[in-house]
This record gives structure tokens, sequence and C-alpha cells, in this order.
């Protein structure tokens, strides 16, 4: 059977849990909606199956099985951890995680009504992440670079979106929208590379990947896209994930952004926008992990970006 083909159940779930670790298998099951790369199941009331699905290849599970013990330790909100590991089985020919369940609501679903609160959490957070890294730690295949090397990216992106998905302001026609997006992306262009050692980054910073409780940051999940480097690409989260109004607050907290850093940030959550956009655009294609409700939080975020400064 094609790994296509392949339909995760419950059942199979648990079937490969009896396999491999035959302790598990009693926990009770649920299927997390959503996901992109990885499926989830709820294990239990503490732990999760992180299961390969769209993700080509096991790489990026076997970097969260490597680098999150290191990380989580020193970070100041839950994390996945790993704790048992699957293999590929005659039963499903992928691998597969048992983690820690980080316990809340995706942002995405959810709200975050502490903006200040939220800003210094985040801010707390990234500072604590934004070490640097080891020389073996991971580097970045598509993304991380400076803005200047992925403006293909962005061009893609903003090509793709279309034009009526634009966040509307006042009286400002999509034109208007599209040059002030131009304008700050190409200002992120020309501000100065980051001149600091590589250090942590998250690289995923989005909605769908932190998780909110009591109208605040409570979590960060799915650490696939970690790497070493520049820290403009979780700082674009200021615009992505906080509410309006906040984005001074959080860079006054985490105190160590420059200028050009925070430029470039604004450049990137521009890009950013335009994939949650697009992925909304697309999420009535029966695409897994499409999601028309990131069409509004990908235009919230972009107006966010345009007039909220930092």
């Amino acid at each position: 059977m094609a790994d296509a083909e392949i339909e995760v159940t419950a059942e199979l779930v648990r079937e490969l849990l009896r396999e491999q670790h035959p302790d598990l298998a009693g926990l009770t099951i649920r299927e997390v909606p959503g996901g992109w790369g990885n499926q989830m199941w709820r294990l239990g009331d503490e732990l999760a199956v992180r299961m390969q699905r769209m993700d080509a290849t096991p790489e990026l599970q076997f970097k969260e099985r490597r680098w999150l013990p290191v990380l989580a330790p020193r970070l100041p909100l839950p994390v996945p951890e790993p704790v048992r590991l699957g293999v590929p089985s005659a039963r499903f020919p992928k691998h597969w995680t048992v983690m820690t369940w980080v316990p809340g609501e995706p942002l995405d679903h959810g709200s975050i009504s502490r903006g200040t609160h939220a800003a210094d959490t985040l801010a707390h957070f990234l500072r604590a992440l934004h070490v640097e890294a080891p020389a073996d730690a991971p580097t970045a295949t598509d993304r991380g670079a400076h803005p200047r090397d992925c403006t293909a990216g962005f061009e893609r992106f903003r090509r793709a979106v279309a034009m009526g998905s634009l966040p509307r302001r006042g009286d400002l026609t999509p034109d208007d929208i599209a040059a002030r997006v131009r304008s700050l992306w190409d200002d992120a262009v020309a501000a100065g590379a980051w001149e600091g050692p590589p250090v942590w980054v998250h690289g995923d910073l989005h909605p769908a990947n932190v998780v909110v409780s009591d109208g605040t940051l409570s979590g960060v999940v799915d650490f696939g896209g970690l790497f070493a480097g520049d820290p403009a690409w979780d700082l674009a989260a200021a615009w992505l994930l906080l509410p309006a109004g906040t984005a001074t607050r959080f860079f006054d907290t985490y105190a160590v952004a420059d200028e050009a850093t925070i430029r470039r940030a604004r450049g990137l959550a521009a890009m950013k926008c335009f994939f949650l956009m697009l992925m909304g655009q697309n999420g009535d294609r029966g695409l897994p992990g499409g999601k028309p409700h990131w069409l509004p939080a990908g235009q919230a975020a972009l107006d966010r970006v345009l007039n909220d400064d930092a």
C-alpha cells in the first residue's frame, strides 16, 4: 500500500503501541484535528502520538527527538518532549514519536485577551531560546536566510494570494495595501544582516504552533523547523501572534533586537502573513491541514504588520 493510501486510525495507533510500547496501549486515544507534516493523536491525558504524514522524510521528527530534550529544561513555557520512539513496521512504514502533551488551545482556534502578559511571555520565551547554538545544531534549507535571499519566495506567495484577500483599511484599495507591503519588504531587504552568532530559532511560529489558556500564551509546539540562525525569523511572531498594539511592548521586553533585526522581522512577518492567507485560500481544496480560518488570521496579522509599529 502506498504511503498516501494509509489511513491512520485510532485502532492503527493502538496496534502500533501494542507492538512497540505495550504499556501505553491501554490509554485512551483521540484524534487531534489539523496537522500538516504530522498527524497528532492524544494518548491519555499527558501524552500524544506524532505520526509522520506529509513530511517526505522523518528528519523533522529526528530533529525534535535530538534537540528538544536539550532545549526544554531551559525554556519558560511547556514544549513537547519525546518520551518513546516508534520505528517503521509492516503496519506503518514511517516513523512516529510519543511526546508529552502541551495543554491549551491552539491560537488559530483561540484568542489572546491579556495582550501585555502575552507579549512579555513570548519575549521571555524567545530570549531563553535565542542563545548561541552549538556547532552541530541543524541549519535551514528553506528558511533562515536574510530577506534579500528570500525575495523569490515572497514574490511567489504575493502572486498566489488573491488581491481581494488583502485586508481592507479605510479608503485604501488592495493596490494601496500591496504597495505598502512591498515597501516593508524592500525595507527588510535593505536592512543589515544578523551579525551575531547563530542562535536557536523555532523557525515556524504561527497561530497553529502556539497554545493559549487564560487569555495568554501557555505553550509552544512543533519544533520540526528548528534551526540555528537569525532570530528575526522568530521575532516576526510579534505581529503574527500578538494582539494589535503590543509589538512595542514585546520588543521592549525582549530588549536585545537592534533596528536592523526588527526591520528584517517585520518584512518576514509580511511574508508569513501571505503564507497564512494562501493556506486559508487552499483550505477548501481537501488538502491535509488546509484551514479556511487561516485566511482571516493572516489578514488580521498583515493589518498589524502594516499599522503596529515596534
